[in-house]
């Protein structure tokens, strides 16, 4: 039997609420827990709820809290929900911020049905999912960063596995898949993606991502 996502959708507009709704409860896999028009409603669920969802998708601007603080509170009180974050807005700043804050992905409202889909398995898999569009905005941003403001030395030292694990999860391959070409096994290379966390400062693979490409261990256009 195929393992069940549950999943919550936190969206204020009622009617592309219900349209998303009822597009994921075509998927055999998903199931809907509950839905919510705001963040405040979304902890008061969250709060009674038998059972938590694996991923939240939440809308970034709502009336009573928004995304952006919805996101902060499931980072500390609920940090096994993964958070897919849905917006029209395409600023590069806010992107990285909500990935480095700890979401584990970035959808545009706009994007199509398969997509999200796709988003939803891939997050519940590997535990993130940015896709080009998004990876590209983070490091123009990262860019633009650099022009403006002189970077703090990092001081950090990754070994040459650590930093051939990096860039493998990058490119969004799970464990097993870089335990496969790396030759080594699935708990080493979760080791290596630890210590690549703990060492970067980042909240989970999603804000690895951003700091390897902030800090040029990554090249996503290149």
């Amino acid at each position: 039997m195929e393992k069940v996502i549950k999943i919550v959708v936190v969206e204020d507009q009622q009617l592309f609420r219900e349209g998303l709704i009822a597009l994921l409860n075509k998927e055999p896999n998903f199931e809907i827990l509950f839905e919510a028009e705001h963040g405040q409603d979304c902890l008061n669920k969250l709060k009674v709820t038998n059972q938590l969802p694996e991923i939240a998708i939440i809308d970034l601007e709502m009336p009573v809290m928004n995304g952006i603080e919805l996101n902060a509170h499931i980072q500390l009180h609920y940090p096994n929900i993964k958070v897919i974050m849905l917006s029209g807005h395409a600023k590069e700043r806010l992107i990285a911020k909500m990935i480095q804050e700890g979401a584990s992905g970035y959808l545009f409202k706009n994007c199509e049905r398969q997509e999200l889909i796709n988003a939803i398995y891939t997050t519940s898999e590997k535990g993130f999912y940015i896709n080009d569009e998004v990876l590209k905005a983070i490091q123009s941003n990262a860019q633009k960063m650099r022009m403006h403001k002189t970077a703090d030395h990092l001081d950090l030292e990754f070994t040459q596995r650590e930093l051939e694990v990096l860039q493998l999860l990058c490119k969004e391959m799970s464990n097993a898949e870089i335990a496969e070409q790396l030759f080594i096994s699935p708990r080493t290379v979760e080791g290596h993606r630890n210590n690549l966390i703990l060492k970067s400062g980042s909240k989970n693979i999603a804000g690895l991502v951003v700091f390897a490409i902030k800090n040029n261990y990554f090249d996503v256009i290149g």
